[in-house]
């Protein structure tokens, strides 16, 4: 059969209920899960497949068919993320994957399109990714806007830091403190996902729960402030995440590591910022891996805008955006404010900006600075233009820990 005549077959729909199983198995053929994963994760047999039905029950799924074969999807999480101090909805995309025979037909490209026409509707006026092809995600738009540090510390190196009053606590990773830390982390933590029970299922997802150890950082007045979460296996400390409220909680709980010193010969573990172990403690000569972790691309350009919580008012400017698929930011967007609130218009006041989709992304996001993207010739302006902006946007890079 030609392509042209195959793909005329095909009809995009919504996915549902009933066909989890082939949802399940387009994601295990696309990812290459194995059972070997799946058993490392500490999934029992059925166990995932059930665990996914919150999937095709609270977000909105979106495929291609032939005849009633599942051939291409995506999948859209409703969500909240914190962007300066500002609660925005958030269009989650993960599940996205087409079986081989099905490629080059230009099917994800008209997904992708459909999800974002949906994430608009929704007034979801950012979207989040984990990118397993960064280069494909650019050109649909998509830009890097955080990172993820690994370390590796010996235990050689691992000493007490600041003493602090309070007290360690191991418990179980689902105890009610681990939650409301998380909670009063997100909304006072610029990039950060709000998590409901839906997502804290997520962030559990590869994991083997039962391994996994919660220690609880409590000040002197008993107030939980901080937590890590760890496992220990084959002589080495993994930590996944440390949250912490307060400096005296990150003391805490790097101290309550030091303290397995003589249990383990090596700590490795992740940070979700670019800020380097390496300065907080006293033996900074480890090793440490910076890489691009999760990109975002804003889904309406004036609906975000007006959203955006500037640092600063007071200037008028117009931004040019190119973007390959949401023809509705393919405009000028004049930008003024009037009585310290915002007004949007399609005329080019003040000075111009030029730039795409992706860029103005991470720029508004704060993970690449203005004068840095002038330099690197990724917004086209007057340098006048490019120091202006670098005082309305806040100077913080996203923290972003979570996977879907």
């Amino acid at each position: 059969m030609a392509q042209e005549e195959l793909r005329s077959q095909l009809i995009m729909k919504d996915v549902a209920m009933e066909d989890i199983h082939q949802f399940d198995e387009l994601l295990r053929y696309v990812f290459q899960i194995t059972q070997t994963d799946l058993d490392d994760s500490g999934y029992e047999e059925g166990e995932l497949l059930r665990a996914k039905r919150p999937i095709l029950k609270n977000a909105q799924v979106i495929g291609w068919y032939h005849d009633d074969q599942l051939v291409s999807q995506i999948a859209i999480y409703p969500s909240e993320v914190n962007i300066f101090n500002k609660i925005f909805k958030m269009g989650g995309v993960t599940g996205v994957g087409t079986y081989p025979e099905y490629s080059n037909m230009g099917l994800m490209k008209e997904l992708i399109a459909e999800s974002l026409k949906r994430m608009r509707d929704n007034k979801q006026y950012i979207s989040y990714l984990y990118p397993y092809s960064i280069p494909y995600y650019r050109k649909k738009g998509w830009e890097l806007i955080s990172d993820r540090l690994s370390f590796k510390i010996s235990d050689t190196q691992l000493q007490v830091e600041e003493i602090v009053n309070g007290q360690v606590k191991r418990c179980s990773i689902d105890d009610v403190d681990v939650g409301e830390i998380y909670r009063k982390f997100s909304l006072q933590t610029h990039g950060t996902l709000i998590r409901n029970d839906f997502y804290w299922d997520e962030y559990w997802r590869w994991e083997n729960e039962e391994e996994r150890i919660a220690a609880i950082y409590y000040d002197e007045n008993d107030v939980a402030q901080g937590y890590l979460i760890y496992w220990i296996a084959k002589e080495v400390m993994h930590v996944k995440e440390i949250v912490t409220l307060s400096n005296h909680a990150w003391n805490g709980l790097w101290n309550f590591i030091v303290a397995h010193d003589s249990m383990v010969d090596e700590v490795r573990g992740f940070q979700y910022i670019n800020d380097p172990l390496s300065y907080k403690i006293l033996d900074g000569y480890i090793k440490e891996i910076i890489e691009p972790y999760y990109m975002a691309r804003i889904v309406d350009v004036e609906e975000f805008l007006k959203l955006y919580p500037f640092k600063e008012t007071g200037f008028s400017f117009h931004i040019k955006v190119s973007d390959p698929l949401a023809t509705w930011n393919e405009r000028i967007f004049g930008i003024e404010w009037e009585n310290e609130t915002i007004k949007i218009s399609n005329q080019p006041v003040g000075e111009q900006l030029e730039t795409d989709i992706g860029t103005l992304t991470t720029m508004l996001m704060g993970y690449k600075r203005p004068i840095y993207l002038y330099r690197n010739e990724r917004i086209q302006c007057s340098k006048k233009l490019a120091e202006q902006l670098e005082t309305i946007i806040y100077d913080e890079k996203p923290y972003f820990s979570d996977y879907f």
